[in-house]
């Protein structure tokens, strides 16, 4: 995460009302936090930090009015499964969740206990939620993104490289979102004129013998789809479309930070002071059922020209044009 956003998210949550801070003798509240990254994962820590920093602008003091349980899966399902339960054991009054991978299996733990969540694809699609507006259960949050968003992505990758004729999409089809990402990019590849094929994101070993394999044709390009094995594989898949020379668009811009060439997409810092105010209205007697689902209503296009000098390639100026952030 860039640091300007950090302070500048901690600084918003600085003026934030503070008549709700809890009165002296308060019962001591749980609250559970489950992320699919890895335990040192820096914009993962980030994020908490950000939510843990809303929690006390509100109120919700770790130590003095609540206390916080964290768990790291680092996207192993088995890891993920183990620490649902292990949260939900402990009876929390409410838990964060962050992405598909961590909220279906707190799902197949508990329907009652009272779930946040954040950076969910698809979660009416995957069964997480009735319906948006109208969650209807024991969890609502906020959508990663709407899938109209997916195929903007394949136009990217053809307007900053025009002689690309194929691309691989890389998605994780175990959950919903991987399926319906696929699906959308898939329906607009015929009007830019783009063949797309799959690479599924198993192990470290199958991904870049499918990237190897990939690049033995030319006029290729990569899209990464937002899923928990894309954030453990972030630094693979970045160091493979360096080393095979091919363009890639990504979901989310701290791909780009590390080295990615191109992302469009919403900034998940966005998400975490309106979750954080959900999560102070449910602890406060609101029901998850009757809060619902949003989408992100801003997206952010960042660029890294020196990816894009190593690559051999040239942005267009258009594109650069619209850039939020452009990385020299």
């Amino acid at each position: 995460m860039r640091r300007r956003q950090f302070f500048g998210l901690v600084g918003a949550a600085s003026v934030w009302p503070l008549a709700a801070r809890a009165q002296q003798g308060e019962r001591m509240r749980r609250i559970g936090i489950i992320g699919g990254a890895a335990a040192d994962n820096a914009d993962a820590q980030a994020q908490q930090a950000a939510f843990l920093q809303g929690l006390q602008q509100l109120g919700w003091i770790d130590g003095r009015n609540v206390r916080i349980e964290s768990r790291w899966t680092g996207g192993n399902p088995a890891k993920a499964r183990q620490y649902a339960a292990e949260l939900v054991g402990l009876g929390p009054d409410i838990i964060f969740a962050s992405g598909s991978s961590t909220l279906g299996p707190l799902l197949e733990a508990s329907r009652t206990v009272r779930i946040v969540f954040t950076r969910v694809g698809d979660p009416v699609g995957a069964g997480f939620v009735n319906s948006l507006s109208r969650p209807g259960g024991n969890a609502t949050g906020f959508m990663l993104f709407e899938y109209s968003l997916c195929g903007k992505w394949l136009a990217l990758l053809k307007e900053i490289m025009p002689s690309v004729t194929r691309a691989a999409v890389l998605r994780d089809s175990a959950i919903a979102g991987g399926v319906g990402q696929f699906a959308v990019i898939q329906s607009v590849a015929p009007s830019v004129g783009v063949d797309v094929s799959l690479i599924n994101l198993g192990d470290a070993a199958e991904i870049e013998r499918a990237v190897a394999a990939f690049a033995q044709s030319a006029n290729g390009g990569l899209i990464l789809t937002a899923s928990g094995q894309a954030v453990v594989h972030r630094e693979l898949i970045i160091t493979l479309a360096a080393r095979y020379k091919l363009p890639a668009v990504y979901y989310e811009s701290n791909y780009v930070t590390a080295g990615g060439l191109i992302s469009y997409g919403p900034n998940v810092f966005d998400q975490i002071r309106p979750a954080v105010g959900y999560v102070d209205r449910i602890l406060r007697g609101e029901k998850p059922a009757d809060l619902p689902v949003q989408a992100p209503t801003r997206f952010e296009l960042v660029a890294n020209l020196k990816t894009a000098k190593a690559l051999g390639l040239v942005i267009p100026q258009a594109v650069l044009a619209r850039a939020d952030e452009v990385i020299e």
